[in-house]
């Protein structure tokens, strides 16, 4: 029987756990390869290791047979599945539960399907009302499951707001939190581990020069500035921002309001001039602007001048460590490591940037790759984008000005032979429709996978189903 509401379910799963760690079972936490995955699995790893419990987190890019398959055949008692396994209770169960009877837990924030709400093993932010999509990410649910195992894990609330900003769930008014998230952010607050400030949001604001940050900001992607070190440095230097304070860069984070006022003034300006602006350039200009400003979420325990600091430029670092198949790394400094590990994250950090900039040049720049009606955008990256790195590129696409309105699918061929997709809205993208939903049910018609949220989604289907899906997408678009 299904509790009737998050905190009584919370309690029974955490008993679950608590008398799997109390009889030395061992626990596998089984987590998705983005930010937000490598947040909730290690919220939920550290918390198990606070009782002194056995596990190991895997980190893998979708769920499916084989690794089920693949994981029932260890030698674990209990799975944890986090950030994955909405719409998939049934094939879960016939690879672990009754196929192997073992025991099984998601906790997860992906929209449920109405007969998967029964399940009592599944903790999902919409089985009680919550929106997954802007109110709770699969941080926020694994933060809630740690406290429900111990109250002193209060402290990993501010992990969890990386989460949150990862998961680009800061859709409230000027990139505020919203529901849930809002609440253990607020949390993290209370307990001096967080400050939420009204600021530019560029990545890298605590820790690189000014005109570094800016240039390294993909979101929204302001054509002539991002990527361009050289052209945000003379942009800046041209309103006469003092960019150097005794030989050393300054950062975003020592400006004063004024100087911050100089920089807004100085992109918009740039922005309605630049040679690809559209006619439209001064409502394109004010656009960029708005998506720039916003609340910016610092974490004060760590260093200044850390990439650990500001919690967007945490994301960043964790689903670059996901996305080109480092997420050991990502595992380890959320655990705590910021020694070895940490080195070894910017250093991702700076290959995962070449990687994502190399594919949106060519993508722009080999114009067969798209195909583009105004409402749906297409993308083809076949034999150019790897499967893991799909969401980095579609995130990045949906910022840029040429998609703007529309809907953006991006697609590539997998490791096995199949095809994976990645969906985002667009800037100012008003199309009525829920991606999540769209994904699940065009895949479920080709025999695949997928699911989302409403503005971000994914699916997987057999390479030839690929014309059918295509099909079925533009036919539920258009409807």
């Amino acid at each position: 029987m299904i509790s009737l509401n998050l905190d009584s379910l919370l309690d029974e799963l955490s008993s679950k756990v608590l008398d799997a760690i109390a009889a030395r079972k061992r626990i596998m936490v089984i987590t998705h390869s983005d930010a937000d995955g490598l947040v909730s699995g290690s919220i939920i790893a550290k918390a198990i290791m606070r009782k002194g419990g056995r596990y190991l987190v895997r980190v893998v890019s979708d769920l499916n047979p084989n690794v089920l398959r693949n994981a029932a055949e260890e030698d674990h008692d209990l799975y944890i599945i986090s950030d994955m396994g909405a719409g998939l209770a049934g094939m879960i169960d016939e690879y672990i539960g009754k196929g192997k009877g073992k025991e099984w837990i998601v906790i997860d924030h992906h929209q449920l399907p109405q007969e998967e709400v029964g399940y009592d093993n599944i903790c999902n932010a919409w089985k009680f009302g919550i929106d997954g999509g802007v109110e709770a990410c699969a941080g926020t649910m694994a933060y809630k499951f740690a406290l429900a195992l111990d109250e002193s894990n209060r402290d990993l609330s501010a992990l969890a707001v990386v989460s949150m900003v990862a998961d680009r769930q800061d859709q409230g008014e000027r990139k505020s939190l919203l529901g849930l998230n809002a609440e253990v952010a607020d949390t993290a607050r209370d307990l001096g581990l967080l400050s939420i400030d009204l600021d530019l949001m560029l990545v890298g604001r605590e820790t690189r020069a000014v005109h570094e940050a800016l240039a390294y900001t993909s979101y929204p992607y302001i054509d002539g500035l991002t990527w361009n070190v050289d052209s945000c440095y003379s942009l800046l230097s041209s309103v006469g921002l003092r960019l150097k304070d005794d030989g050393r860069w300054r950062t975003l984070a020592e400006m004063s309001s004024e100087e911050k006022s100089k920089i807004v003034e100085a992109i918009a300006m740039f922005s309605s001039s630049y040679p690809s602006s559209s006619n439209s350039s001064k409502k394109d200009a004010s656009m960029i602007v708005d998506e720039l400003i916003g609340y910016v979420y610092t974490l004060l325990m760590e260093d200044k001048r850390s990439m650990l600091r500001d919690a967007r430029e945490f994301s960043l670092m964790l689903n670059a460590c996901a996305r080109i198949r480092r997420s050991g790394v990502g595992i380890a400094i959320c655990l705590g490591d910021r020694n070895t590990m940490l080195t070894e994250g910017e250093m991702i950090v700076s290959e995962y940037r070449k990687t994502l900039r190399g594919y949106i040049s060519t993508i722009m720049g080999e114009r067969w790759r798209v195909i583009d009606d105004g409402t749906l955008a297409i993308v083809n990256g076949d034999n150019l984008i790897a499967q893991d790195m799909l969401g980095a590129v579609s995130s990045l696409l949906s910022g840029t000005q040429a998609f703007q309105g529309r809907i953006i699918v991006v697609k590539t061929r997998t490791d096995d032979g199949m095809y994976k997709f990645s969906c985002r809205k667009g800037l100012n993208c008003s199309i009525d429709v829920n991606l999540g939903l769209l994904m699940r049910e065009c895949a479920n018609r080709c025999n695949g996978v997928g699911g989302g949220h409403s503005a971000a989604a994914g699916a997987r289907i057999d390479a030839d189903m690929l014309d059918e899906f295509i099909r079925c997408l533009k036919d539920n678009v258009q409807r």
